[in-house]
């Protein structure tokens, strides 16, 4: 049971930091202008796959990716894509190089152009192998209905282990009862207010 407890905590603690995607403001407060020093600002970041670059920039200049070629020889011949909107996200949705300069002659050879490298996300949450996570036995569109004076047996399967209980409800209150170890019960606690609450609007108070 503390395995299982142990186990879902790590998913909890783990997803926010596995989806959480950084924008970056190309230059800093400065923005993209043909004053800025981009390989001192690149240097120490990591971009990865589901950041942003965000570059802000007046009417003078332009952000126009570009392949490497026309990167190192400040070519506007064959750009990939030009933004002109003042104020452009560029998603980095592919691993690998990506090459920017502005579009205004002579601001790319003064030194407005900028080189990343995209690395691929890490830290996708992976389901735990053992034990298997908790599920209702019953049919998801065969929930028990309750009977005359309000009660349902229910109940929950994890890997070998079976905990079957009594719920009462009174009003949109509850009240589980199990024969097995209340504290083991606990651990199930929250999955089973999640799915009553779907299923019927209830909340559940778990008691020995």
């Amino acid at each position: 049971m503390a395995n299982i407890a142990s186990a879902l905590l790590i998913l909890v603690l783990a997803a926010p930091a596995a989806f959480a995607a950084t924008t970056y403001t190309v230059g800093d407060s400065s923005g993209w202008t043909n004053f800025g020093d981009y390989t001192t600002w690149v240097s120490g970041k990591t971009f990865a796959v589901g950041d942003s670059l965000l570059f802000k920039y007046s009417s003078t200049h332009s952000v126009a990716e570009v392949s490497k070629d026309d990167y190192d020889s400040c070519s506007t011949s064959n750009i990939l894509k030009t933004y002109t909107d003042g104020s452009s996200t560029v998603p980095l949705s592919t691993a690998g190089p990506m090459y920017f300069i502005c579009s205004t002659p002579g601001h790319c050879s003064g030194g407005m152009k900028l080189a990343i490298t995209v690395v691929a996300a890490s830290g996708t949450p992976t389901t735990p192998t053992t034990p298997a996570p908790p599920i209702m036995k019953e049919d998801d569109n065969n929930w028990p209905e309750p009977d005359r004076v309000g009660r349902q047996e229910l109940e929950i399967v994890m890997g070998n282990e079976h905990i079957s209980f009594t719920t009462s409800k009174i009003g949109s209150l509850v009240d589980v009862h199990s024969s097995q170890d209340p504290e083991g019960l606990r651990i199930f606690y929250y999955l089973v207010q999640v799915i009553a609450i779907y299923k019927h609007g209830y909340l559940f108070e778990c008691s020995g």
